[in-house]
Order: structure tokens, then C-alpha cells, then sequence
């Protein structure tokens, strides 16, 4: 199904109409600010941009191994770089409350839990500026969001060597957002099904397929695998392998591409499905997290 563009794209009065009918619809501060103040313990908390919509109530933090070891080995997590796709934020949280100490004597980590706070509490996949924050991991971004995440990891010239980025995808994908970005772009969009379970988006120029499946078979024991369509596909791309397809990270601007980390994955839980909780989304989100650590673990160099 293909969804009818406008004729021509958003312009400044388009945009500003849409900002207009966005509203706030939860607390960043009490859902993810509130929580990771608690966690100086063992990880640094720091501000390394905010908003211009309203720096006072979006600041941006990542956190940052205490004990940070330049003989280990580095590990990203992101979360909500769609501010809408809840579980990732909250995944990310609670690997950070639950279960990043088990893993702080083998890796530095640094954790960015909630990238687009604006997005998160209006519950938007955009930017205030119509933006599509993980279509714009790239020098000059006309994204805030990225373009802060993006600045604060190459100024510090950290080396990542894994990237896991959590995300969602939800029936709003095709309810809401396609529609929208039909009309904001003046151009046709291809409509597909909405996977019923959880699968990872790999790297198409740096699939790793053992770590991959490593992070499926940890997330299984949580919630069950979006299986492929009649064609062999998810959200239109070829499956690789159970529960897996693969993306041109760097290509797209995605998040996951921002760095060169050899080993990089994004997770799509889908929160819609009527076999799944909450709190079933989060715990699957900290089973991808700890199943590619643990792999790592396993076979690191």
C-alpha cells in the first residue's frame, strides 16, 4: 500500500502547524531525569548539550564508567532518539539501575538513555522542527539531537567498540508517522505490515551475524521473535536470519552508523503486540543489551 503525498513539501507555515498540535504528555524530568541522579555511584553524569526549544527542561546527559580504563574496551547504549518509542528509554534506565555493575570490571561504558527529550514527553518520533533525529547522524546535522550526541563522542575521541541502540516499532509507524512524513515531503510511501515481536536492525557493511543472533536467543528468553512476512521480509527488508535484517547504518544517518564500533545493533521491540507488557518491552530491551555483552565476553580478543 502506498500512502498519496501532498503536492507540494512542508513549508515554514506547515511546520509551525504541526508544532502547534504537538503537547506534553509526560515528565521527562520525573521518568529519566529523576532516575539517573541516583546512579553517581559508579557513573559520571554529564550535560553535554540542551534543547534550544527549552534548555532549561531539556537538558542532555550521557553517562560515563567512573573508573574509566583505557585498556578496555568501550560500549555505547542509546536510547530514545525517537523520544516516542518508550522502552528504549526506559531499557536503557534499567540496565543502568540493574545490571551494568556486573559488567563495569570488563568495559567502559558510556550511556545516552533519552537522546530527544522533547520527543520523549510529547511522545513524537520528530524533532520540534520536523526533523527525523536518526536520519541525521552526520556532520552539520540539522538535527539538535544528534548533532550534540555527535559532537560530545568525537570530541572526547573515545574508540566505541560496540553500539546498541534500542528502539521501538510501533503501529503508529504506519498510522501516524508515514502518513506524516508522506505529507511533509510531498512524496509517496510505501505502507507495509507491522512486525508482531521484537527483531534487530544490523549494518549492512558490518553485519555480524554471530553477535546478532547471540543478542536474538538472549531476547527470546523475554519475548518472542518477529517472524518474516509472505515475502521473506521485515518492514520491507530482506531477512538475514532469524529475527535479524540489515540497514546501511552510515548511509541513512542512523544512530547506530555514528561511529565505527565493530560491533553494532538496533533493537525494534514492538510495544503494540497484544502478547507483551510494559515492563516485558524494558526487560526485553536489558536482554539485548546484556546478550550482546555477554558475547562479547565470550569472544572478545
Amino acid at each position: 500500500m502506498s500512502l498519496s503525498p501532498l503536492k507540494s513539501p512542508w513549508q515554514a507555515r506547515e511546520r509551525a502547524n504541526w508544532l502547534a498540535q504537538q503537547s506534553v504528555k509526560r515528565s521527562y524530568y520525573q521518568e529519566v531525569v529523576k532516575a539517573i541522579d541516583s546512579l553517581d555511584e559508579y557513573l559520571n553524569t554529564i550535560q553535554y548539550g540542551a534543547l534550544s526549544v527549552d534548555q532549561e527542561k531539556y537538558p542532555l546527559y550521557l553517562l560515563k564508567s567512573t573508573n574509566w580504563d583505557q585498556a578496555k574496551k568501550t560500549i555505547l547504549v542509546t536510547g530514545g532518539v525517537h523520544g516516542y518509542e518508550t522502552s528504549g528509554v526506559q531499557g536503557a534506565i534499567r540496565f543502568l539501575q540493574k545490571d551494568i555493575k556486573r559488567y563495569l570490571s570488563e568495559f567502559n561504558f558510556i550511556v545516552a538513555p533519552c537522546i530527544s527529550p522533547w520527543g520523549y514527553e510529547t511522545i513524537n518520533r520528530w524533532n520540534p522542527n520536523t526533523v527525523d533525529p536518526n536520519r541525521s547522524f552526520f556532520e552539520n546535522s540539522p538535527s539538535e539531537e544528534s548533532q550534540y550526541l555527535f559532537s560530545a563522542l568525537k570530541n572526547d575521541s573515545i574508540n566505541i567498540y560496540a553500539h546498541i541502540d534500542l528502539h521501538e516499532t510501533t503501529d503508529t509507524d504506519n498510522s501516524v508517522f508515514r502518513p506524516a512524513l508522506a505529507s511533509r515531503d510531498a512524496t509517496t510511501q510505501d505502507s507495509w505490515n507491522i512486525p508482531d515481536g521484537f527483531y534487530l536492525v544490523g549494518d549492512t557493511d558490518n553485519p555480524q551475524p554471530e553477535f546478532q543472533k547471540a543478542i536474538i536467543e538472549n531476547v527470546k528468553l523475554v519475548t518472542h521473535i518477529a517472524p518474516a512476512d509472505e515475502s521473506n521480509r521485515i518492514i520491507g527488508s530482506k531477512l538475514e536470519q532469524f529475527g535479524v535484517i540489515n540497514y546501511p547504518t552510515k548511509k541513512l544517518g542512523l544512530c547506530a552508523g555514528m561511529t565505527n564500533a565493530m560491533f553494532v545493533t538496533t533493537t525494534e521491540v514492538y510495544p503494540d503486540s497484544s502478547d507483551v507488557s510494559d515492563e516485558e518491552c524494558i526487560l526485553a530491551q536489558v536482554a539485548a543489551i546484556t546478550g550482546g555483552l555477554d558475547y562479547l565476553l565470550e569472544n572478545i580478543d
